[in-house]
């Protein structure tokens, strides 16, 4: 890419920005949108059924329908339709047994929501690190089991999938449970295989900002009758009637079913899985052999990919030579009008790092008597530095997000960008 020297000035020094045309909003299933769903969500209401088990006419049900389509689509025998990611998890860790005096190993990096709902089932988040594929670490998952560990809970972070041979043989190895957090994977596999249907159960989040979304909402996957069963249970507080569930092996649940407009939307978004994946993957193999030259020439390296076919390709993260000079490149492709942000930075609060989770990090909990730690059979501390391979690898990622939505001329821009910054900074 060949510029005049008044081109390479950069913007943040009075140069004109690379990016001319204003880049879409990073809603990849939400930008999509269109009549399909439109359409869904008024057969619910026309049939007035918006309440997955009943309605003044007799039919079928889309959340029933959306729950059979999902769990066949990512690999799973049973699938339960919920209100939220996060409500996922927790259902999966009901499902799978998990509760006080039990442990959970988390990565250190991933939303908060992974650490809460280990709390909101009593049991102690356990916080390991990542490796250079930025998702945890399996040698430093060995490391943190205890004789209170009872499950291992991979998270997917940004599409890329973590080790699942490795982690699934410590897990067996020691008699743990799997529950796999893919909230940002939809789609995404390993080795063939889809994420969420390897481990146990798998969590999935139908939130506005993931891959395919219904605004809120929330899946869970498993192929074992025994985890669906239970999670089943848990997430309707008549759940073992309508599962047709023994009498005497009913527990006690709440209420995270899924309402039916929210199917209605996740139906026809999960039809469109298959063509936002082929776009985004295309659009991040663009962005990174234009940039391969210039990342190899200024010693940029990018995370190590478990799976370099089965990854989202919803983001393109550089990993710069130091902290320093990935701040500088963030600031610099900011003024470039390419948003982007440091995975990591110890003045700006962000749940993604589990060294901002204060809530957690401090054990606080609602009643004075309350949560996980108090009671736990060992003393758990949290230190911000606890993980300092994480916060190393996280402190040099500079991320920008890689839109299904941008055209051609658009990535272009995005390109010249990224090379306009990195030939003057680095």
């Amino acid at each position: 890419m060949s510029t005049s020297p008044s081109e390479n000035k950069l913007a943040i020094h009075g140069g004109a920005p690379a990016i001319r045309q204003p880049l879409p909003p990073m809603y990849p299933g939400g930008m999509r949108i269109d009549a399909e769903e439109e359409a869904s969500v008024l057969e619910a209401l026309r049939a007035k059924r918006l309440f997955r088990y009943y309605g003044p006419n007799p039919g079928p049900s889309k959340v029933a329908e959306l729950e059979e389509r999902f769990a066949a689509r990512m690999g799973a025998t049973y699938g339960l339709a919920v209100t939220s990611g996060t409500a996922a998890l927790i259902c999966g860790l009901n499902g799978l047994g998990v509760g006080p005096g039990d442990e959970v190993i988390i990565p250190a990096y991933t939303w908060i929501a992974s650490a809460s709902a280990v709390v909101a089932v009593g049991a102690v988040p356990v916080v390991a690190e990542v490796d250079d594929s930025l998702t945890l670490d399996p040698a430093d998952v060995e490391a943190k089991i205890t004789p209170y560990t009872k499950a291992i809970l991979p998270v997917h972070m940004r599409g890329l999938p973590c080790k699942m041979d490795e982690l699934m043989t410590v897990a067996r190895k020691h008699n743990l449970k799997v529950l796999e957090d893919s909230a940002q994977a939809d789609g995404v596999s390993y080795k063939g295989r889809q994420v969420g249907s390897i481990g146990d159960a798998g969590a999935f989040s139908l939130q506005f900002n993931k891959i395919l979304t219904s605004g809120e909402g929330g899946m869970l996957i498993t192929s074992q009758q025994e985890v669906f069963e239970r999670a089943a249970m848990f997430h309707d507080v008549i759940g073992g009637q309508r599962n047709h569930i023994p009498e005497e092996r009913i527990l006690p649940g709440i209420n995270f079913r899924m309402p039916e407009l929210l199917a209605a939307v996740a139906l026809v978004q999960l039809g469109k899985l298959d063509a936002l994946l082929t776009d985004m993957r295309a659009r991040k193999r663009m962005i990174l052999e234009s940039l391969a030259d210039v990342t190899r020439r200024k010693g940029v390296t990018l995370p190590a990919l478990n799976d370099p076919e089965g990854e989202a390709g919803l983001a393109a993260i550089f990993l710069m030579p130091e902290a320093a000079l990935a701040r500088k490149v963030s600031e610099a492709l900011s003024a470039e009008g390419l948003g982007s942000w440091l995975l990591y930075s110890p003045d700006a609060t962000d749940y993604h790092v589990y060294a901002h989770w204060t809530p957690i990090m401090q054990q606080r909990t609602w009643t004075p008597n309350g949560g996980p730690w108090r009671n736990h059979p060992r003393k758990i501390e949290y230190t911000k530095d606890m993980c300092p391979r994480t916060l190393g690898l996280l402190g040099r990622a500079v991320h920008i997000d890689v839109n299904p939505e941008d055209s051609n001329s658009q990535i272009e821009e995005i390109c010249e960008a990224l090379e306009k910054v990195f030939e003057a900074i680095l």
